[in-house]
């Protein structure tokens, strides 16, 4: 049965334009332990060697990650090519783009639709577009910490897979009643 659930998954992801892994790994990536890509990621396959991803690190959906430009291909000859490197326990948020040459430190956050396009140092948060650091990961966290002593947070029950209509009612109701923000485990 389970490798029945593993064909679907990969027919699945196939169709989601998600990349594989093995054969990027293959390709010379490196990966670390406990990565976590979600849909719709794009990893650069033709430089994919040029490419680290470091232990515990998360890419939200539609992350892409670049070791080469083009744009020089037509007048040059040459596409511009760079080692990009992600740290550990790095998490990346949906919609980014981590540009070729680019080193995100350990302990980082990339904010949802960045375009990281320099180096993001160890411990930092980043957002835009360009991405710029905001605030250390250690200040970030201690925010949010605050903020959920005040705001409506729900346990695992109330997570896709087995949160009933009256549950998401309920959560529909405390988030707007807390002014539209919470947190879920």
């Amino acid at each position: 049965m389970s490798l029945l659930g593993d064909a679907k998954g990969r027919i699945v992801a196939y169709f989601r334009g998600d990349p594989n892994l093995k054969k990027l790994k293959k390709r010379g990536l490196r990966v670390g332990k406990n990565f976590n890509m979600l849909g719709g990621c794009i990893i650069d396959h033709s430089h994919s060697c040029l490419i680290s991803i470091g232990d515990d690190v998360t890419f939200a959906p539609r992350v892409h990650i670049l070791a080469h430009d083009a744009s020089t291909k037509k007048d040059l000859g040459y596409t511009r090519i760079a080692l990009t490197s992600i740290g550990n326990r790095v998490f990346v948020g949906a919609g980014s783009i981590i540009m070729p040459g680019v080193s995100i430190g350990n302990d980082s956050i990339i904010g949802a639709g960045s375009i990281v396009a320099r180096d993001i140092p160890a411990g930092q948060v980043a957002v835009g577009n360009p991405a710029k650091v905001i605030c250390s990961k250690e200040s970030y966290l201690d925010k949010q910490k605050s903020e959920m002593e005040k705001l409506p947070v729900f346990g695992e029950k109330y997570t896709l897979g087995g949160c009933t209509p009256e549950q998401r009612e309920e959560m529909v109701q405390s988030l707007k009643a807390a002014g539209g923000r919470g947190f879920i485990v």
